[in-house]
């Protein structure tokens, strides 16, 4: 299973007619060129696990970075333009860990 595919059953178990009414999942590009993910945390079992942030590259001269952090209760990241995947993955995989 892809993480396009993964993240929609993640999104789809949150909604329960009520926080996906406030809450939800946000895909933007940036334009150095890349890419942004906000995934809301609220009122879900990820809302007050802890996350390492987690920063590889540098965006201001190479295509191929990512940084991913937790802050008030938002997943948020940002990559390069051929680095979505890999934000969605590092969400994924620190969703599935919770226990």
């Amino acid at each position: 299973m892809d993480e396009l595919q993964q993240i929609q059953i993640w999104y789809a178990s949150q909604c329960n007619q009520d926080w996906e009414h406030s809450f939800g999942v946000k895909i933007e590009t940036l334009d150095n060129p890349g890419w942004t993910l906000e995934i809301d945390l609220q009122e879900t079992e990820l809302a007050e696990r802890s996350f390492e942030p987690l920063s590889r590259g540098n965006s201001e001269d190479d295509s191929d970075w990512i940084h991913c952090k937790v802050e008030k209760a938002k997943f948020t990241a940002t990559g390069g333009v051929n680095n979505l995947t890999e934000l969605l993955r590092v969400f994924l995989t620190w969703a599935g860990s919770a226990a």
